[in-house]
């Protein structure tokens, strides 16, 4: 186990393969971030899976991106059967992101947060931002942006981030797709005093425009073989050699990154 102080609290995390995630309950992880966008200053936060684990196994750039001071939540059952099969204690517990969305858009708003959503299509972020106005009144949206389906200039995200900047949004929600979400997060939080949360389909599911697994299924940690039923052509790849990569990255080399571990 290793012990991360982060604004005076500590919070223990636990390496899965070259990953290191934060050991925290769903609420815990709510009021944390609430916490770090009050404070204004710039960090990036990622709910991180199996397949980001195999992405990270096999690119240093990735895993750069992921390395501290960036906080990474265990977004996947897989992470915390891993943790108890190892008595990590305390273990690893899911935080699913899209829970964590709206939980944050929720308990944020008594605190008058500014909140900016960036990716996805202008559809979609119009369904979104009509769709939580209406669950949960007094919400602060102060700016949507899809952005082009390719990479940006230098120019044009100093334009974005100052487009950003200029809302005074505390937190940036990134919904790109994983890997390149996590990547936009980073160079966000690096430039900008917000919090940037790489947060995956959480946009289209709060949007009503991607069905959510039964909570029977999210529950057994079945959650996956849902979506993946519904998108087998776009999801297959990762789960076929993805899942594989995760169990020789979280097992073969579960010792490369755990210095500081017991």
């Amino acid at each position: 186990m290793h012990v991360t102080p982060h604004h005076g609290v500590a919070h223990a995390s636990q390496w899965i393969g070259p990953v290191e995630f934060v050991s925290s309950t769903p609420q815990d992880a709510c009021d944390h971030i609430i916490a770090l966008s009050l404070a204004s200053e710039g960090r990036h936060v990622h709910l991180a899976n199996a397949y980001t684990v195999a992405l990270a196994d096999e690119s240093p750039d990735y895993r750069a991106t992921l390395a501290a001071p960036a906080l990474n939540f265990p977004d996947g059952k897989p992470i915390g059967w891993l943790s108890k099969l190892r008595r990590h204690s305390p273990r690893l517990r899911q935080v699913r992101g899209p829970q964590l969305f709206l939980d944050v858009f929720d308990q944020g708003r008594f605190h008058g947060i500014k909140h900016f959503l960036l990716g996805s299509t202008p559809e979609v972020l119009s369904a979104l931002q009509r769709e939580l106005t209406v669950k949960f009144p007094g919400i602060k949206i102060v700016g949507l942006e899809s952005p082009p389906f390719r990479a940006l200039t230098t120019a044009e995200h100093r334009d974005q981030d100052a487009r950003i900047e200029a809302t005074g949004a505390q937190i940036v929600w990134v919904g790109l797709g994983t890997p390149k979400q996590d990547v936009e997060a980073h160079r966000i939080a690096d430039g900008l005093p917000v919090v940037a949360i790489a947060i995956g389909a959480a946009f289209d599911f709060a949007a009503g425009t991607l069905r959510s697994a039964p909570a029977w299924m999210t529950r057994c940690g079945l959650e996956w073989t849902f979506r993946f039923a519904h998108e087998p052509r776009r999801l297959w790849k990762r789960y076929v050699f993805g899942n594989a990569r995760f169990i020789k990255a979280a097992l073969v080399n579960s010792g490369a990154r755990r210095s500081d571990d017991d």
